[in-house]
């Protein structure tokens, strides 16, 4: 099965052999023209259909990043699309020497908790990493739909939330943000109609949006940073743009002072850099909680901004001794709060 998996065509399509002095040279040659240009980094798709050997040997060949964007003596990242949800003939781990490898466990896993679904709640989390059969840390590439999935392709089912239900959507991008586990992949895609037949959505083919001509429509953006035209933008959300702000800032920092209900209300900071509240339940949450921050009014960057002085949002305030109110209705538009220390106001 293995060699059938590595050599074998798939789909029926043209295979290359990496093993070819020859063809490896034109590979090399051609990423490294894409490095002189400014690349950063590449994702090998379908890496468990090529030899993690030969991966190897074409990645040792290729250049350090171009010095005029990026640090001196930068290496290109790299991540491998291996979906291994285990007993597979390929391995992930066979491919860590060679950079990231996609954790596909990881949006199936997240989608189940937050869906409540095989008895599953949010204060299971607590031990969410390598404890629920997934990769090393620092060889794990998280997301939690990607391009194949959110339309039932690819591995995960019916548990991958995507952008059709928006709020708990937010919730898991926002968790995986705030989380430490995995470097992070945010989605950004184009809607499409659904056709629903026996479960299977019948228009999981359609392309991005197009006029009559075949040309792809322009990305409309709104006054609020929104797209439209069509297109998603996930990545333009508030919720969603404003935890990646919150993920750079908390960087490098472990998980403190960890709070559950034993159900699906949940908190933890970020060793005084971060906090998050969680309120996936059917009722309120009202707690107070220790979030390790410094003392002061701080702004919940998921239902507003800080603006100067003030705060478009709900405000959170912070006492001398680190503590803090958290309410989050059940049916509230955003379930869940964030502050961190750069929005202090």
């Amino acid at each position: 099965m293995l060699k059938k998996v590595h050599y074998c065509r798939l789909y029926g399509l043209l295979d290359l052999s990496q093993w070819k002095d020859d063809v490896r040279s034109k590979i090399i040659h051609f990423l490294n023209h894409l490095i002189d240009l400014g690349v950063a980094g590449f994702r090998i798709d379908a890496a468990k259909h090529i030899r993690p050997e030969d991966i190897n040997v074409i990645l040792s060949k290729l250049n350090n990043l171009n010095a005029r964007w990026f640090t001196k003596g930068s290496r290109p990242f790299i991540y491998q699309e291996v979906i291994d949800l285990g007993g597979e003939a390929i391995q992930s781990s066979e491919y860590f020497r060679n950079g990231r490898v996609t954790e596909f466990k990881y949006g199936m896993q997240l989608g189940t908790v937050l869906r409540k679904w095989n008895g599953q709640k949010m204060a299971n989390l607590k031990s969410w990493g390598e404890s629920w059969h997934m990769m090393p840390s620092n060889k794990a590439f998280v997301f939690v739909d990607n391009h194949d999935n959110q339309r039932g392709h690819g591995s995960g089912g019916s548990s991958i939330l995507t952008f059709w239900n928006p709020r708990l959507y937010k919730m898991a991008v926002g968790f995986m943000l705030a989380h430490p586990y995995g470097f992070t992949r945010i989605m950004s895609s184009y809607w499409w109609p659904k056709d629903i037949q026996n479960g299977t959505d019948l228009n999981d083919w359609v392309g991005p949006p197009s006029n009559s001509d075949g040309s792809i429509k322009p990305v409309t953006i709104y006054e609020n940073q929104t797209c439209g035209n069509g297109w998603i933008c996930e990545h333009r959300w508030d919720e969603i743009r404003n935890m990646v702000i919150f993920r750079n800032i908390v960087y490098g920092e472990p998980i403190t002072n960890w709070w559950d209900n034993d159900n699906n209300q949940v908190a933890f900071g970020r060793a005084g850099k971060g906090f998050v509240v969680f309120n996936n339940d059917d009722r309120n949450l009202s707690v107070i909680l220790p979030t390790g921050l410094p003392a002061g009014a701080y702004c919940d960057v998921i239902s507003g901004l800080k603006e100067g002085k003030t705060c478009t949002g709900i405000q959170i305030h912070v006492a001398a001794n680190g503590m803090a109110h958290f309410q989050i209705n059940y049916q509230a538009k955003h379930p869940f709060i964030a502050i961190h220390v750069e929005a202090r106001l």
